[in-house]
């Protein structure tokens, strides 16, 4: 999948801007805060219907404006162009439309224009309850299996019911009848999530075997009730404890995605390094399926690239990633010097974009790049050594400094201008935060 052309208008802190995008890889560099991951979420946005962050539609509306609009132009691996609008405003709510035509149903496009994203809100895989997990599991499959989506819906609403039965007087037929139902979705759901995890499995731990040279051995396992013995029974078993507690205490919902290095929770024996690693393997195990089974390359978004990497493990990820099995990618980072320089030890075709207060100008595009190896010239290291005093902290700046004196002394679619001519101005620039954390589509279940 390859997306053209981008437009945005009052989305987060973007007022307006269209991005003309490259096959290859794509750099958006800048402060933090200037507007990159609000791009990054701009193209998550168009393939799973909501942002890839804990936010409302609504506070994805530029301060001051009632709506928002994002517009991609896709050219399909077969060649198949595709316009995706969506739009969503404080009256009128959120429209989708696929080549002019809205849709019926925003379920029907999730799967359409497959996107895979890695975020420092990942991390909440990792640290945060099972239901996160469980979060990832849904929206991945549901990028591939329609029906799962449905059924994970469809659970939900059931469970609700249930749940409120047992706060309230709680009828034994009632209870059959939503156990039947729980049953129908929950089977369905768990023999999904089974077995993608046991797919996911060898491919991460080759990821991330590469990403790490080797060093220590990773996997995961899907951890359910529903492994050793049928639902209905486990649902009879917990009746009396159901009803004590008012709520439905086992089930699918109850679930996790079990992550291991060396044989040991990932989360308490993982190192940050050996966490983000992991993660990055997860997500490309992710990519690699979802492009075995659409045949179609997923867009391949890598939010925030060097956070707790160091710069030898994303020189290893961005030669992975540059390799044919891989399409377009769009990549952020607040120092382009160094972002430039690995880019042109990696080869191959990449554009750089520069993002300021939510504008977005094209600095560099390049159609190739010289081989691994060789010294940065005097004038880079400087450049290099300026974009690191100024994003350091203050010991850190003082050592930059000198890194950089030494190197100097030694050498827009019809609904888009449809929406701009109806007058919205702007009441000053909205510069959000995008440290925050990731979720995923798919529904949300609670034991409650």
């Amino acid at each position: 999948m390859f997306l053209k052309k981008i437009s945005l208008l009052n989305f987060k802190n973007i007022e307006q801007a269209e991005l003309a995008l490259c096959r290859g890889v794509n750099c958006l560099v800048g402060d933090n805060g200037a507007g990159k991951t609000n791009v990054i979420d701009a193209v998550y946005y168009l393939s799973m219907c909501k942002s890839s962050l804990p936010m409302t539609d609504g506070q994805s509306i530029r301060h001051g404006a009632d709506f928002f609009l994002a517009e991609g132009q896709y050219l399909t691996d077969g060649g198949k162009s595709e316009n995706i609008v969506c739009s969503f405003s404080r009256k009128g709510g959120k429209v989708l439309k696929r080549n002019g035509k809205e849709y019926e149903r925003l379920s029907d496009h999730v799967g359409l224009v497959p996107a895979v994203i890695v975020s420092p809100a990942d991390s909440a895989l990792i640290s945060d309850a099972a239901d996160e997990r469980r979060r990832y599991l849904n929206a991945f499959i549901s990028q591939l299996d329609r029906s799962y989506l449905t059924a994970v819906m469809r659970y939900n609403a059931v469970l609700a019911e249930r749940n409120r039965l047992l706060k309230n007087m709680p009828d034994e037929t009632m209870l059959q009848i939503y156990d039947m139902q729980l049953v129908e979705q929950g089977e369905r759901i768990h023999a999904r999530r089974r077995e993608f995890a046991e797919r996911l499995q060898p491919v991460a731990a080759e990821y991330y075997r590469i990403l790490s040279g080797d060093r220590e051995q990773v996997g995961l396992h899907y951890k359910s009730e529903l492994n050793d013995r049928p639902f209905g029974e486990i649902l009879l078993a917990a009746r009396q404890k159901d009803l004590v507690n008012e709520f439905t205490t086992s089930g699918i919902h109850r679930d996790d995605l079990v992550l291991r290095i060396g044989g040991y929770p990932l989360r308490k024996y993982g190192s940050q390094g050996q966490q983000k690693s992991f993660l990055i393997a997860l997500k490309l195990a992710q990519y690699t399926i979802v492009a075995q089974e659409k045949g179609e390359k997923p867009i391949l978004l890598l939010d925030d690239l060097f956070d707790k990497l160091d710069a030898g493990r994303v020189e290893q990820l961005i030669r992975l990633v540059s390799e044919d099995s891989f399409g377009q990618i769009v990549i952020t980072d607040c120092n382009p010097t160094r972002l430039r320089r690995i880019l042109d030890k990696a080869g191959g075709a990449y554009s750089l974009f520069t993002v300021e207060n939510g504008g977005i100008g094209q600095e560099t595009a390049r159609a190739g790049a010289p081989a691994f190896g060789g010294q940065l010239p005097a004038e880079e290291r400087a450049k290099e050594a300026a974009d690191q005093t100024r994003h350091a902290g203050p010991q850190e700046a003082g050592a930059a400094e000198g890194i950089r004196m030494a190197a100097v002394q030694g050498e827009a679619s019809e609904d888009l201008r449809n929406a701009a001519s109806a007058g919205e101005k702007s009441g000053g620039k909205d510069v959000r935060g995008t440290d925050t954390a990731d979720t995923a589509s798919g529904g949300k279940e609670g034991a409650r």
